[in-house]
């Protein structure tokens, strides 16, 4: 037979909210960061097409 389930208590449920909260701020910071190393050229580990190797027409 089916039991209720134990009901979650408000620290445990702001100790969750709060950890997705960081590990999306966390996130948001990387992706900031690699966005400034690709604009600056200084990026290493990170394979993007630029506009000047793209251009292969011949006329």
């Amino acid at each position: 037979m089916a039991v209720p389930k134990k009901k979650t208590s408000k620290g445990r449920r702001d100790q969750r909210k709060a950890h997705w909260k960081r590990t999306a701020a966390l996130q948001a910071q990387k992706a900031l960061s690699q966005g400034k190393s690709v604009l600056t050229g200084r990026s290493k580990g990170f394979v993007y097409p630029t506009d000047d190797e793209g251009e292969d027409d011949e006329e």
